[in-house]
């Protein structure tokens, strides 16, 4: 009797555990940039021309060419700026960035950093680079260093060399200053 009854008792358990057993939920497989683009670079270098002037050198980790190659999308960009002569102006990181060739615009995202040659850097989360206004903006936060002064604030349109900079909103910062004594 005790045996038929702990058959019964394992044979319940084992159907029991056979019907709660659930099935996972399908992985939903997210659409990649990959999928869509018409060629996929490593390595890769493009020039920056504005009306046939060498302006710069972009090179990118994973380069995804999409739309009709008038729109690269850009992993681990580095891009050097030059002036018209070829003078080096500045650097430009970023973990991820857009190019468009019908706009001439380049648009970084992800600890997007710009370095000048006199020293200066900026950093924000989102930067955009207008190749043929020769225009730098984001409209989110950003903080610009040069030794101990800093500048920070949330949006912003300058040149390329920042000396006509504009800040939009909370702008504030903190700088050194020698002051004259008796």
């Amino acid at each position: 009797m005790r045996r038929g009854i702990l058959l019964a008792l394992v044979a319940a358990s084992a159907i029991a555990g056979a019907c709660s057993k659930t099935k996972e939920p399908p992985v939903a497989v997210l659409p990649s940039v990959a999928d869509s683009a018409d060629q996929v670079l490593f390595g890769a270098q493009y020039l920056l021309l504005t009306h046939g002037v060498n302006r710069g050198n972009l090179v990118a980790d994973t380069v995804y060419v999409l739309n009709d190659e008038t729109r690269f999308d850009l992993r681990r960009a580095n891009v050097k700026f030059t002036t018209e002569t070829g003078a080096p102006e500045g650097t430009m990181v970023a973990d991820h960035a857009v190019y468009n060739m019908r706009t001439q615009e380049l648009e970084g995202w992800g600890h997007a950093v710009v370095k000048l040659v006199d020293g200066r850097t900026l950093a924000s989360p989102h930067l955009i680079y207008n190749q043929m206004a020769h225009r730098i903006s984001s409209d989110t936060s950003f903080e610009i260093t040069r030794g101990n002064d800093v500048s920070t604030g949330v949006g912003f349109t300058s040149n390329d060399t920042f000396t006509q900079f504009t800040c939009m909103r909370r702008c504030g910062g903190a700088t050194n200053l020698l002051v004259p004594t008796r």
